[in-house]
């Protein structure tokens, strides 16, 4: 008889990927498929051989992950078959979750069938299986030669939030839909009172993807065995986002200068990013914090992980571990460009928005009740552990302030519930500054993430604030307990807000908020003064408008008064600072966000007052209309609209155009656009496939970014 050999391995590719949640990978589809798997989820193969099956052969299926696998380092699995005894017994779910089984399930003369399950913490990676054979009727009957069969593509083994021996499974089954299939969603950008969602295309299911996302975990560093924790891949993802200390995906940029790479408004996705990494194998330029939760969110979808993308406005940046905003001014009322009291030279700032992923996992490395969301940040601020990583932080933990839990959770907090503190140069006191004002409320105004099944092109209907999950009511005794308990544990935080505020004010001081500007507008800076005491008080003022960066930094001043002025006893006043737009369009910069701040003392009583506000100067959006009905394998048009709001003209255009289903990646030049023209693109796109799928768009040019746009289009097949 002929020695046993194997001919072929069918891992039935598409069916399994109906149950393991994974039809939507192009990997999948494509002419020689691949097989995609979430682990601890039976799966079915077939094994033909060159002969029918004796009850003397012996088959071994053999798992391995990386160059050198071992049992013992959870990268080997063995699971040997009986191929005369086909079992009608299921797994049984309960009973060996975490280790390697397969039973037969049928035998059909040279064919065997059979059914296999992956322990349910496996490392996640590209696994090769092996059949290993030994003849049954050669002449030393089963202890013969193995005989070893390799299928030739591997299988890519991934989390598995369905079920619930993982680390990361998700009881609410339902919210999978958002959190790890939906490849199409929102970051919320912009100040205050002007946040906007923009769409983003996280595109986890295109072919470049998951292969990037295997890229991306070689240059981690961690080994194939620890690749089944979900905490140290987090942590080890946001380290490689970003290309501060290796080569990791993105490089950041925020001053404006993106000449030699992609300005970051102009990305409308994940895969272009991810793609080019691949590609090249070099950070891609320019990424910002939104895009680089994009990135991470994407990352953590594909591979399996629950994830969203997190946009906290009025978001502080702890440069000094102080668990507080420091604002430091000389005794002429001047802010001063550096903190005096920070001895790495680091300085406090509050980004007008700043952006994350929460990813969801059980946190076995911490006490009970910590698990769940977990905040992790790509964005390259500050070092943790000596590298430019963050996360995960457990949201319960930062909610009640237990800052001495692992990863970050000093710095989260921070973002989300620091007091902003105002200091005065004071050459009498022992810091050389006092204490003059403190602000409880600034810092993290709204937390806003995707909400579940809902997406709104046209609006921001689809907005979640999810701030609860994150401290408790500003102001109540539960917010100021978990901030009080975190100040607590840092002995640094404790001289910062030991210092005690001062005690005597009489007189009240409100900035007013700014309503909605359209590019082009008048603005005005106003203050709101009211005397409590039945004296007059003498008010020493300086009220301002800048430019900036949405990260706090300062790019042009552009209106600046100062003056003394009387307030008479219980009675209101208002100091009033005007902007034409003259003075400030020439003097925007990226995504046109611009900074109110006043700064007042009065004269006698020493009360020193300051405040300061963010709001964005706004510009017509992107139109896109479909105009054919859409279907499956035939062409349509889409008409993409925008009208020049300035009094310059535009140069350097582009329109970025991308949607899963629709079009992968256009990018197309476009010419000059004079001041008030009106820009009309048409482009053809082909469907891929039915369905209601989303389809993404950003116009650019040298004066003017984040021009955006979305459609949603219904597909028939």
């Amino acid at each position: 008889m002929a020695e046993l050999i194997v001919e072929a391995l069918h891992l039935y590719e598409k069916q399994n990927a109906q149950e393991h949640h994974t039809e939507l990978f192009e990997q999948v589809h494509m002419e020689v498929p691949r097989a995609v798997l979430r682990r601890g989820q039976p799966f079915f193969a077939a094994v033909r051989f060159n002969r029918d099956l004796i009850p003397e052969d012996a088959v071994t299926l053999i798992f391995t992950l990386g160059a050198e696998p071992h049992a013992m380092r959870d990268t080997l699995g063995k699971v040997r078959l009986s191929p005369w005894r086909p079992e009608a017994v299921q797994f049984d779910a309960e009973a060996e979750p975490y280790k390697w089984e397969a039973r037969i399930s049928g035998i059909d003369a040279n064919t065997m069938t059979v059914e296999v399950r992956s322990p349910a913490d496996a490392p996640v990676g590209e696994w090769q299986v092996i059949v290993e054979t030994i003849d049954g009727a050669a002449p030393d009957g089963p202890t013969a030669y193995p005989y070893p069969y390799q299928h030739p593509d591997p299988v890519y083994l991934l989390f598995n939030p369905w079920q619930k021996h993982d680390a990361v499974y998700m009881e609410d089954a339902p919210l999978l839909d958002e959190h790890v299939l939906n490849d199409v969603g929102k970051v919320w950008v912009g100040p205050m009172g002007f946040t906007r969602g923009r769409e983003w295309v996280f595109g986890q299911f295109d072919d470049k993807v998951l292969p990037a996302a295997m890229l991306v975990l070689e240059r981690t560093g961690l080994l194939h065995s620890e690749r089944g924790d979900p905490v140290r891949m987090a942590r080890a993802l946001t380290k490689l986002v970003n290309a501060n200390d290796d080569g990791g995906v993105l490089m950041g940029r925020w001053d404006g200068q993106y000449e030699d790479g992609t300005a970051p408004a102009s990305w409308t996705g994940s895969v272009a990013i991810l793609e080019e990494y691949l590609t090249t194998g070099v950070p891609v330029r320019y990424g910002q914090c939104w895009i680089f939760a994009g990135v991470l969110c994407t990352l953590f979808r594909a591979l399996g992980l629950p994830a969203r993308v997190v946009s906290c406005l009025v978001s502080a940046h702890d440069a000094n571990s102080s668990l507080s905003v420091d604002r430091f001014y000389s005794d002429e009322r001047d802010e001063l460009p550096w903190d005096p009291l920070n001895p790495s030279g680091g300085k406090d700032s509050i980004w007008n928005y700043h952006v994350w992923t929460d990813v969801w996992m059980a946190r076995l490395d911490l006490p009970s009740g910590y698990g769940g969301w977990q905040a992790c940040d790509a964005t390259p601020q500050e070092t943790s552990d000596s590298f430019y990583q963050c996360g995960p932080a457990s949201l319960e933990a930062i909610r009640r302030g237990e800052v001495g839990l692992k990863y970050d959770v000093p710095f989260m907090l921070a973002s989300v519930n620091a007091d902003v503190i105002r200091w005065l140069e004071d050459p009498t006191s022992d810091l050389g500054f006092t204490r003059i004002d403190s602000n409880k409320y600034h810092i993290g105004r709204r937390i806003l993430t995707k909400a579940p099944w809902i997406f709104d092109p046209l609006g921001d209907e689809d907005c979640d604030d999810i701030i609860d999950q994150y401290k408790a009511p500003e102001g109540t005794d539960m917010e100021r307990i978990a901030l009080l308990n975190a100040v607590r544990g840092s002995a640094r935080a404790k001289r910062f807000y030991d210092v005690p505020p001062p005690e005597y004010e009489d007189i009240s001081f409100r900035l007013h908020d700014l309503d909605k500007i359209m590019v082009g507008e008048p603005f005005a800076v106003e203050v709101h003064i009211e005397n409590h005491s039945g004296e007059e008080r003498q008010v020493r003022a300086a009220l301002s408008a800048a430019s900036v960066y949405y990260t706090g930094v300062k790019a042009h001043i552009v209106k600046k008064a100062t003056g003394t002025f009387t307030v008479q006893p219980y009675s209101t006043d208002i100091l009033r600072l005007s902007v034409d737009p003259d003075e400030y369009v020439e003097k925007l910069v990226e995504y046109n966000n611009m900074k109110i701040f006043a700064l007042a003392s009065v004269e006698g009583t020493k009360q020193t007052w300051a405040a300061e506000d963010d709001f964005q100067v706004t510009v017509p959006g992107l139109s896109v209309t479909v105009l054919d009905q859409p279907t499956v394998g035939d062409s349509c048009s889409v008409v993409f609209e925008f009208q020049n709001p300035l009094q310059l003209a535009l140069t350097d255009c582009s329109l970025r155009s991308e949607g899963p289903g629709l079009v992968r990646n256009s990018v197309l030049a476009y010419r000059d656009v004079m001041p008030g023209e009106t820009v009309r693109i048409e482009q053809r796109i082909w469907p891929q496939r039915a369905g209601n799928l989303k389809l993404v768009a950003a116009f650019s040019s040298r004066q003017l970014v984040d021009v955006t746009g979305c459609v949603a289009v219904d597909v028939v097949g």
